[in-house]
């Protein structure tokens, strides 16, 4: 975090780490494990968290004999014991991600009703395991991606996509496993914490979006090829006798929890909006900023000193021009900082809890009532770099980034907002 010696920013820094250690995968996984099956146990996995959690289950299940492969984002991969890791392309997917998508096929194919496949899901999975459906080349899937991203589609909306351009998601990695069971251990950075939608649903039956996936594909003028590629695009169906089953071990709302616990054990009110909160990353800025300022001046809806704690995933959308370097929450606390100018008492934080904000190597930024004219003092134009998406350039050279490294696990964005 900032350098400048202040206990609120040292605050804002225990809080943030409190809601991130409170979601790493770890021993307490165990509870979530079904009994050890008569046959064979084949691990799977696809997401940012998905290696750390292969890694736990090596250890937790040391004398049943099991064997797998798990994909996740490049530097996120551990040692995993029995458990191959396979690092590959977030948020868009490469050639690795594919290669990893054809590896868990193979691993679940030939089983028997006696055998289980542990699915190990999280964010991120969609971009690290991804298998084009038939006609659709992943150079296309990729430049999906990338429109998407950039048009400011929600992550809901992204994964629907996904999903119908997939063999793999929508369920069809359970499919593949009949007549084996399933039981997917389940870390959610999804608002609303539909394990249909986390990692796009590879173990989770769907019901058929194609339709709705291409409305979304329409209102962000995708090439119409692509569209019509999903006229006749088969949805995965599940053998009735099949049992498949899920567990949700890590949610947005236990790290704002935690958050909110920490905040008060250091003194404060804790509040929390919303653990769902979607949008535009500049807009929740000012409005996070007037109830922010709200509370400075007359106590309201909170008094002080409070923390406001919200999380869920919100958007940039870059349009035409080249943007700068940053991610959403660099973007959120950039408009923030705008926002709360000549404020006193108010200190914030926005975090993305996998470490990662966007494609930079910063996890957000932090601010302090000063931000603003220390940045001024410096000759950084706080609104210049907003209107460039180049958040990132602004708090770099506030020496304000938060870097924490990939933290291995990965409940979308933690926002704290600290009001004296």
């Amino acid at each position: 975090m900032a350098k400048v010696p202040n206990k609120t920013l040292d605050d804002l820094n225990e809080i943030i780490r409190s809601a991130i250690d409170s979601v790493i995968p770890s021993d307490n996984l165990k509870s979530y494990l079904p009994e050890p099956p008569k046959g064979r146990v084949i691990v799977v996995g696809a997401g940012k968290a998905s290696a750390a959690m292969a890694a736990a289950i090596d250890k937790i299940w040391q004398k049943v004999d099991l064997t797998g492969v798990v994909s996740t984002r490049y530097d996120h991969g551990v040692d995993a014991g029995r458990i191959r890791i396979i690092e590959a392309g977030h948020p868009v997917p490469d050639e690795s991600s594919e290669f990893a998508a054809n590896e868990m096929l193979n691993a679940v194919k030939d089983l028997t009703e006696n055998d289980l496949v542990l699915a190990l899901v999280s964010g991120g999975g969609s971009a690290t395991c991804a298998l084009p459906i038939d006609g659709l080349s992943l150079e296309q899937k990729q430049s999906v991606t990338k429109t998407l991203l950039r048009s400011g589609a929600s992550i809901t909306e992204i994964n629907c996509v996904r999903k119908s351009l997939s063999k793999i998601k929508g369920g069809g990695l359970a499919a593949a496993a009949y007549p084996g069971a399933v039981h997917s251990l389940i870390i959610s950075d999804i608002p609303g914490d539909d394990p249909r939608d986390v990692a796009s649903g590879p173990t989770v039956i769907c019901e058929n979006q194609t339709e709705k996936a291409r409305a979304i594909l329409k209102r962000y003028n995708v090439d119409d090829s692509i569209i019509k590629l999903l006229a006749n695009k088969p949805i995965a169906e599940v053998n009735a006798s099949q049992s498949i089953s899920h567990e949700l071990v890590a949610t947005p709302i236990k790290a704002l929890q935690c958050a909110a616990d920490k905040a008060s054990k250091l003194g404060y009110t804790p509040l929390i909006l919303s653990d769902e909160i979607e949008g535009e990353s500049a807009e929740l800025g000012k409005i996070l900023a007037a109830i922010a300022k709200s509370v400075a001046k007359h106590g309201i809806p909170i008094a002080k000193p409070a923390a406001i704690i919200t999380g869920g995933e919100t958007t940039v959308t870059i349009g035409d021009k080249k943007p700068g370097k940053g991610g959403r929450n660099t973007e959120f606390m950039l408009s923030f900082v705008i926002e709360t100018e000549g404020a006193q008492g108010i200190y914030a934080a926005a975090a993305d809890s996998d470490g990662i904000d966007g494609t930079e190597d910063a996890a957000g930024a932090v601010m302090e009532p000063n931000t603003l004219s220390r940045a001024k003092s410096l000759g950084l134009n706080a609104i210049d770099y907003l209107e460039n998406h180049d958040s990132y350039s602004f708090f770099e050279g506030l020496d304000d980034l938060i870097i924490t490294g990939p933290t291995l696990t990965n409940v979308n964005d933690i926002r704290v907002i600290l009001i004296k």
